[in-house]
């Protein structure tokens, strides 16, 4: 009876290895997997970080106050207007209604 025991013991440990190499094999492969994924996010995230300095950038000269001055008086033909020709009006505090 003890002789069946560790023929048995022994044939599931024989058995067990295999089913442990290709359990090993698999998170490898799974560890493989993952690792390219993070690395295609970080190249994908690199690229939105420099597209979105080249937008920052980019608002930057087009809200500048040289090109909006440019664009108004060449582009919609505005003019900049005398200080004679400005009309300011002050309300006071008071009495509203006659």
């Amino acid at each position: 009876m003890i002789m069946i025991r560790r023929y048995v013991l022994f044939y599931f440990f024989v058995l067990s290895i295999p089913f442990f190499l290709g359990i090993v094999a698999w998170q490898s492969a799974r560890f493989a997997e993952l690792e390219r994924n993070v690395r295609w996010l970080e190249t994908s995230q690199e690229n939105w970080v420099e597209d979105n300095r080249r937008l920052i950038a980019g608002i930057a000269v087009l809200s500048s106050s040289a090109r909006i001055g440019q664009v108004a008086v060449q582009d919609l033909g505005l003019t900049k207007i005398r200080p004679q020709n400005v009309l300011q009006i002050r309300i006071e505090p008071g009495e509203m209604g006659p």
